[in-house]
Formats: structure tokens, sequence, C-alpha cells
């Protein structure tokens, strides 16, 4: 029940790509030769976000993992509020500020994880990857398109 959890909070921030879709702004942005296809991005955020909800669980489940669990809610908040903030209002220096803390957050996390659950540690790897090229991405279209 406890993954459900997770995978529910998963779920809600996987929702504001629903309602906040890139479009025909995010299109007209001059964007860096690195940029994924644009069908990379869903694939992607729906496996990040099954391995996050894995993780979470995992984490639930170690005695002593409070401060983890506080981080995966930080990045949960702060994941959901990328999307509308960049997406939805088209602030890219917010959106820049959000994936930032979002990155430390997920990288302290990762750290701690480790500690606790290799396992929960390395099922974040690929979150933190994905972050850092999107933190690539979110700055490249910040510089371009001033």
């Amino acid at each position: 029940m406890t993954f459900f959890i997770f995978l529910l909070a998963c779920g809600a921030a996987a929702s504001t790509g629903i309602l906040f879709k890139p479009g025909q702004w995010y299109e007209s942005l001059t964007k860096p030769g690195f940029t994924p296809p644009n069908w990379v991005f869903p694939v992607a955020w729906s496996i990040i976000y099954l391995l996050l909800a894995w993780a979470g669980y995992r984490l639930s489940l170690i005695p002593g993992s409070q401060t983890a669990l506080a981080l995966w809610a930080a990045q949960i908040a702060l994941n959901t509020l990328w999307t509308p903030v960049f997406f939805g209002a088209h602030q890219l220096f917010a959106g820049m500020v959000i994936l930032t803390l979002l990155w430390m957050v997920v990288a302290t996390m990762v750290v701690l994880a480790m500690q606790l659950d290799v396992i929960a540690g390395l099922i974040l790897l690929p979150y933190l990857a994905w972050l850092s090229v999107a933190g690539a991405l979110n700055l490249s279209i910040l510089r371009n398109n001033r």
C-alpha cells in the first residue's frame, strides 16, 4: 500500500505535464543541439516516476530514514512546481532556480539513500542524471531566449 502512496505523489507531479503542455511557446524557443526529441520526455519521466516511487517505498521501510523521506517530499514538491512555472507562466529564470534547488535536494537525497539502502540510492541515479540534462537544457534556453 505504501508504494501506491509514493506512486500517487508521482502521479500528481506528472499531472502538471498534462495541465501545462509545452505547446507553441516552447517550440518557438531557441534550444540547444542536445535537446532530446519530444517523445523522449514522457518516456523518461514515466520511468523516473516509477523508480522514484520505488525508491521512496524502499526508504520508508528503513528505520532512521526520516531525513531521506523529508527530502523525497521536498523534491516531489519542487518537481511539481517546475512545470507550471516554466511551461505555464513561461518564467525561465524562476524555472532555473527551482530546477537548481531540485537538483541539490535530489543529490543530497541520493547520498543519504546510498547510506541507508544502496539499491534505493542506485534507483535514484537516473533521476539525478535526467535532472542534470534538464538543468543544462533549462540554462541554455534561459541564456538564448532573453
